[in-house]
C-alpha cells in the first residue's frame, strides 16, 4: 500500500547515524510536513540511507512538498513500534490553492451513491 501527503515542509531535524550489530554503517534523517490539518497537522517522516537522505537536500523548509511513503508497524516485547517512511518528495508549485485546502491524503475515488445521509 502505498499512500501519499502534501503539505509545508516545517522542519528538517538532524542526520543520525550509528552502526548495527552486523556492523554496518547507517544513516537516518526525519523531517516534519505540516497538512494543515485542524489537529495533529504535523507528521514526522524518516529517511533511512544515503540516497534517501539526499532526496531531503532538493528541498528547503517552507517548500510545498508531496511525500509518498510506506507504514510499517513491528512487534518488540509485547509493544509496537510504527515508522512512517518517505520513499518520494516531489515539490508541489508554491502558492497553488490547492495547497491551502485541507490536506489530501490520496483517498480512493469517490462513488456517486445516492445515500441519504
Amino acid at each position: 500500500m502505498s499512500l501519499s501527503v502534501k503539505g509545508k515542509l516545517s522542519r528538517k531535524l538532524s542526520v543520525e547515524s550509528g552502526t548495527s550489530k552486523a556492523g554496518k554503517e547507517w544513516k537516518k534523517q526525519s523531517f516534519l510536513v505540516d497538512t494543515g490539518a485542524q489537529y495533529n497537522p504535523e507528521v514526522c517522516f524518516q529517511l533511512f540511507g544515503e540516497d534517501k537522505i539526499e532526496m531531503l537536500n532538493h528541498h528547503n523548509e517552507g517548500d510545498q512538498v508531496e511525500v509518498s511513503f510506506n507504514l510499517s508497524s513491528r512487534e518488540y516485547n509485547g509493544r509496537y513500534f510504527h515508522n512512517i517512511d518517505a520513499w518520494r518528495i516531489e515539490s508541489q508549485g508554491v502558492g497553488s490553492a490547492d495547497m491551502e485546502a485541507a490536506p489530501e491524503f490520496n483517498a480512493p475515488a469517490s462513488e456517486d451513491d445516492d445515500l441519504p445521509f
